[in-house]
């Protein structure tokens, strides 16, 4: 019998036009994210990692369903992708984001923090200023405005570089330094202890340690508290992440008192947490409550802390801490809330006006007095800023608007007045914008979400990447003229400076330097 020809089937081709055709749409939505007019900095981001997700979720769906691969081969690239992912998984974490919401990746393996024992505690100091009359007592310093007379900095790094004290491991937390009688207190994160550590000034050497079990953790949001304690005479009044204002003995840090006030306020947590650094003001301490309440601003007595000696305002608070000013000659406390700007008595929190504001994203940068009845306010995520005008008529305060402007987005970095200009960071950039009428005078250099001090005629500024730098800004340009690293990790905490001496941090680390001072001119 003859052999019968065998009937071979021919291999099946490879679809690949639905895989372009997604790789094209892919890339015209990243071009469009990043070149859309109408989204901020924060949004292409999100857009963009919005697109590549799912893009690669219908590639995948592609190649399982209509590749027209053999289901042996399907099957197996389908493993190789969990198996990758897997791996990453194990072997990597997500450790927050950047202030543009790009996630910042770590070693699963990378050691924590591990607390240093508070085994020398110093008895005996001076309350107040340290003798020389420098101190840092709070968040943006004595004035809280983040400005400082000097002293008078050398801006000649190469020659006389900042020179590193001290530079040790700290517990996670986004809180500054304040600093008074060679005391540098701050607050972090230790396992599930949130504490208010005091080191000291120019060795790091902790000298007392107060805790109490709370924690606040988000992805997003980080861990630990977010705000800087306030000395005030022989106290330390701090605000915990969970909402818990401690009131401790300045010298060995022993509780005087605490209140929850969220509980106390009837407010729940806010989803970054509660951020408001202590205002003390006469005998009072005034903070924000957390969302949902139906009164933003909050006076307990420094002496006891009961129940609030006042409460007002009428809508949730935002995430800036409120400042003492006196505008259209009346002393007063401003809120920068989550929909409005409200100015209150300091003695009775009665609103003596307030102010429309924002676009329902979070406020987080502090106002701005930037002469006896203008005050300058501005927010991040695409809205800019607002100069507005306090008037007094019959005894009655009002608020108007003067301009608004885009060109001056700040998230949380602190804003700050120098030449006629509003200057600080925009998105990411150092900008300048004039005061007249909110036009753009120049934006250069991405520094990310950092913070600063201006020292005189220097700017002090903090990158997010960890660089210190020395910037001259005028209205012309904002002159950098030098750099010095210092961290290799997200830096968004407030600096503090005491005479010559720049204490800095993160979630991480922190360190004291030495910044060379001038020489006078002869």
């Amino acid at each position: 019998m003859a052999d019968t020809p065998q009937t071979q089937s021919s291999p099946r081709r490879i679809r690949w036009w639905p895989a372009a055709a997604i790789c094209l749409i892919v890339l015209a939505r990243v071009l469009w994210a990043r070149l859309a007019p109408d989204l901020n900095f924060q949004q292409r981001n999100l857009q963009t990692g919005i697109a590549v997700l799912a893009g690669g979720g219908a590639l995948g769906l592609w190649w399982l369903f209509l590749s027209r691969l053999r289901w042996r081969l399907r099957l197996l690239g389908v493993g190789i992708c969990l198996m990758g992912l897997l791996v990453l998984v194990v072997c990597f974490r997500i450790r927050g984001v950047s202030g543009d919401l790009l996630p910042i990746v770590e070693f699963r393996w990378r050691p924590g923090f591990v607390a240093r024992q508070s085994t020398n505690v110093v008895h005996g100091l001076r309350y107040g200023p340290s003798t020389n009359g420098a101190w840092f007592p709070q968040f943006l310093g004595p004035n809280r405005d983040g400005r400082l007379p000097g002293p008078r900095l050398e801006t000649n790094w190469t020659a006389y570089p900042p020179q590193i004290l001290w530079r040790q491991s700290i517990g996670a937390a986004w809180s500054g330094f304040a600093v008074a009688c060679d005391y540098a207190i701050t607050q972090e994160q230790r396992g599930e202890q949130e504490c208010v550590v005091a080191y000291e000034l120019k060795t790091g050497r902790p000298l007392w340690v107060h805790q109490h079990s709370a924690r606040f953790n988000t992805k997003i949001a980080g861990e630990g508290p977010r705000t800087t304690p306030t000395i005030a005479g022989n106290r330390v009044l701090a605000m915990g992440a969970t909402g818990m204002l401690t009131c401790l003995d300045f010298a060995s840090g022993q509780m005087h008192w605490a209140v929850d006030v969220l509980a106390t306020t009837g407010s729940s947590l806010p989803s970054w947490g509660t951020a408001s650094s202590p205002l003390v003001t006469d005998k009072l301490v005034v903070v924000h409550s957390g969302k949902n309440s139906t009164q933003s601003l909050h006076a307990f007595s420094i002496e006891d802390g009961k129940q609030p000696v006042w409460s007002a305002g009428n809508t949730s608070p935002g995430y800036a801490s409120p400042i003492l000013a006196t505008l259209a000659g009346v002393p007063q406390i401003l809120a920068f809330n989550s929909d409005l700007i409200t100015s209150h008595d300091p003695a009775s929190g009665k609103v003596l006006w307030s102010h429309p504001w924002g676009n329902g994203n979070d406020v987080c940068s502090s106002p701005i007095v930037v002469s006896s009845n203008r005050v300058l306010v501005a927010s991040g995520y695409g809205y800019g800023a607002e100069l507005i005008e306090v008037t007094d008529r019959n005894g009655k305060l009002s608020a108007t608007r003067v301009w608004k402007s885009p060109r001056l987005k700040s998230k949380f970095g602190h804003l700050f007045v120098r030449d006629g200009c509003a200057m600080g960071l925009d998105d990411g950039m150092f900008a300048a914008i004039d005061l007249a009428d909110g036009s753009l005078r120049w934006k250069e250099g991405r520094y990310g979400h950092g913070q600063g001090l201006l020292v005189g005629e220097l700017y002090l500024l903090m990158a997010e990447s960890g660089e210190l730098v020395l910037l001259q800004p005028t209205r012309a340009a904002p002159n950098e003229l030098a750099r010095f690293r210092v961290f290799n990790a997200k830096t968004w905490n407030p600096i503090a400076l005491v005479d010559d001496l720049l204490l800095v941090r993160n979630d991480q680390e922190a360190a004291g330097i030495r910044l060379a001072v001038a020489r006078p001119v002869d």
